[in-house]
Formats: structure tokens, sequence, C-alpha cells
């Protein structure tokens, strides 16, 4: 069955960059760290959900105005709740020790920390502890120096390196291999590491690992990507139905008969190699390669406007959702009824909108191509199950809706 989704009239949000500030004494006051347990703990999930509201899931965000990082701290926030034991600043943390901090400031200072955010995620003390592990970046780092110790102290004849051992994204014979995080999908993964066959290839590549549904994967599985078979050191071997060809002897003439007269080989005029001709594209992209749900215009009392705005792409949470023309990114974040969502603004003044995200891939003013990835679909906001809502609109506001399976059968796309 179709998904349906549901929606009421909203106003674009712009992207929250709430301070983190530190209430105890400013940026002077060295706090006592506070140890992150289950009574002030937030699960990864409704952290994502933060970052996306303050940065579009950036993790790495920095764009001078004082807030680093996808949950935007402020430099002495950073450093007050303990950040420097992982890096100088938040953006250069990585997303682990980012949520691990931002722990310390969830027990400190409650969700008030991020006033919007906080309330659009569902941020509250007392949840699941995050599953993260922030301190492997420093593990590596004291590994890497006393191997360095160690390979000091041996002599120079002692110091060739071994082959590399078996881990379980490095299998021998097989050129990649994946374990399965929180949050990942056959479809999600086959399209981030472009897998031949789509998630098809890569379910039948994995069936006895995966089991029988393709839906239900978990964290930890060790899913294998490509198969690389080991290079033979000798030369190719022959066919067995393809024997290799010999000349055939030239017959001898009979005694008192003159050799045949040899004929000169007709030269057979050589037929060009077939040469593909290149399709031509549009500038058009589908949004999402799946069959349509839900209509445009169908008629409801689910919707306020009494009707469908759009049109509804039933597809798996963390289906790759691609701008359907080049443009430029007018919205990125959370839209009430919409949850997460993204606007482009395209050359021709028409806007496409994309809704119920479960991330974002873009912000707001970048620059985008078409077919260019700008999230994954989800569930989010005032949504019966998990799908994608496209919208084309003749301006970046609710209610200015046009018909856009139309808009994109007029751009070349077969939908």
């Amino acid at each position: 069955m179709a998904a349906t989704g549901r929606h009421r009239r909203y106003q674009p949000s712009r992207i929250n960059r709430a301070s983190l500030t530190v209430t105890a004494g400013g940026a002077g006051m060295a706090l006592p760290l506070i140890g992150a347990g289950t009574t002030h703990a937030a699960s990864v999930d409704v952290w994502e959900k933060v970052a996306a509201c303050e940065s579009t899931n950036n993790w790495r965000i920095n764009t001078g105005n004082g807030y680093y990082g996808g949950l935007q701290f402020t430099q002495s926030t950073w450093e007050a709740y303990g950040g420097r034991q992982y890096a100088p600043r938040a953006d250069l943390a990585s997303k682990d020790q980012q949520i691990a901090v931002a722990e310390k400031v969830l027990e400190g200072q409650g969700p008030r920390a991020w006033p919007v955010c906080s309330a659009r995620a569902g941020l509250t003390r007392g949840g699941d502890a995050p599953d993260i592990a922030p301190d492997r970046r420093l593990a590596a780092k004291t590994d890497a120096k006393s191997k360095q110790s160690d390979r000091r102290d041996r002599p120079a004849a002692q110091r060739q390196s071994a082959p590399p051992k078996a881990t379980p994204t490095t299998v021998p014979t097989h050129r990649e291999g994946y374990t399965v995080a929180r949050g990942d999908s056959l479809s999600r993964i086959a399209d981030a590491e472009d897998v031949r066959g789509g998630w098809q290839g890569l379910y039948a590549q994995n069936r006895t690992v995966v089991g029988p549904d393709p839906d239900l994967i978990h964290p930890g599985q060790k899913l294998i990507l490509r198969i690389e078979a080991p290079r033979s050191r000798t030369g190719p071997v022959p066919s067995a139905e393809a024997p290799e060809r010999r000349p055939a002897a030239k017959p001898r003439p009979a005694p008192g008969q003159q050799p045949p007269k040899q004929q000169a080989p007709k030269q057979q005029a050589a037929k060009p190699a077939h040469v593909k001709k290149p399709v031509q594209r549009s500038g058009f992209s589908a949004p999402v390669d799946a069959s349509t749900g839900t209509p445009y215009r169908k008629a409801g009392s689910s919707w306020s406007s009494g009707y469908h705005t759009g049109v509804d792409f039933p597809v798996p949470t963390g289906t790759s959702v691609k701008s359907v023309a080049s443009g430029r990114v007018v919205s990125a974040g959370w839209a009430g009824a919409y949850g997460y969502q993204v606007v482009i603004r395209h050359t021709d003044g028409k806007y496409s909108q994309y809704a119920h995200l479960s991330a974002l891939t873009v912000r707001s003013g970048q620059q985008v191509t078409s077919g260019q990835r700008i999230g994954r679909s989800g569930s989010t906001g005032n949504s019966s199950g998990p799908h994608l809502h496209f919208e084309i609109r003749t301006g970046p506001g609710y209610g200015s809706d046009i018909d856009p399976l139309a808009y994109l059968r007029a751009g070349g796309v077969p939908v």
C-alpha cells in the first residue's frame, strides 16, 4: 500500500545556531568534568537529529561565526567540558567525540543548551546511553607511538613488515568489505559504495549473512561489497571450447597438373566498430528510482489544503534522494509537518521540495547539480510511513504547488 504523507501549513525554518553557553562562570573558569551516564544520556539518533537542526548534519562545519561542529559548540563550552582532550576545536573532532562532550553539556546545562533544536529533536535527560567510542582516535595515536618506539629498538634487518592480517574490511581475495552500522540499509550501502547491481546484487552476495529478509540487517554484520579473484602469475589459459587454430596445409597438385593460380584475396570493407550513441540528457533527473504512490491533488481531509500538494514515492528509509535539476538550496533543515526537508530554486524559477528526510547532505545556499544526492529518505515529521514527499512550486512557500510529474515529464524524465 502506498504511503500517504500528512502535512499542515508551515513556514520554512532557518537552521538554528544556538550558543552552548557555560552558565557557571564563563570561559575562564575550569569546570569539573562530569561523566556522561544513562541518567542524563541521549541516543545517537537523537544527537543526529539535533545536528541536523543545528548544522544539517555537517559534523565538520566551521563557517567562522564562532560555532563549531555538528552540534555548534562555542569554543569556551568545548574547552570547559573537556573537548580539548580530543581536538582543539569541535569541528576537528570526530562525531563520537562531539557527542561525548555534548553528553557532559547535557548533564551540566540540560537541553536548554540547544534551546530550539533540542525541542525539535526530542532531546531530554534520561535517555539511552549513546553507542559511541570517542577514545578510538586517542588509543590509535598511543598505539602508533608505542609501535614506532618498538621499531626504533629493532635491528634494521628485522624491520621488514609482515603481510597485513585480514580484518573485517580487508579480507583476502576481496577488494572491499563493509561493517553494518546503526541506521544502515542495503540500498543505502549499495548507493554509497557504488555496488554493482545495486542493493539486489549486494544482497545476493551476502544472503548467507543477511538472511531471508533483505530489509533486516543488524549493526556489526560483515558484508562483502566486491570480490576480486587473485591474479594468476602465469599467462591466460586457453579455453577448451576455443582451441588454438593452426593454418591448414596447402593441397599439393597432382603429377602433370599445373598448380592453380592463386587469386588475390578480396579485401573486405572494414566494418566500423559499433559505436554506442551517447544518451542525450535533458538536464533533469528523477528524485528517487521508484514508482509513485499517493498522487498529486488527491482530495482528502488529511491535508490542510484539502488535497495532496505533491506526489509520494514509497521508498525505504535511507534511499538516496537526488536533485531533479541544477539550482541553489534555499532551505535545508526541520520544517514542522514536513520533517527534515530540502527546497531548491532551479534556473527556470521553479522550486522543488523533498520532505520527510532522515538525513541531509546539503545546506542552505549551496549550489547543486542535476542528479546530485541531497539527502536520504525517511519518515520524519507528520508522516504515516517511510516515503519521499516531492513537490514542485512556483514559489518557495507552501500553497504554490504545481503538478510535479508534469514538470518532470516536460524535462524528459519518464515517471
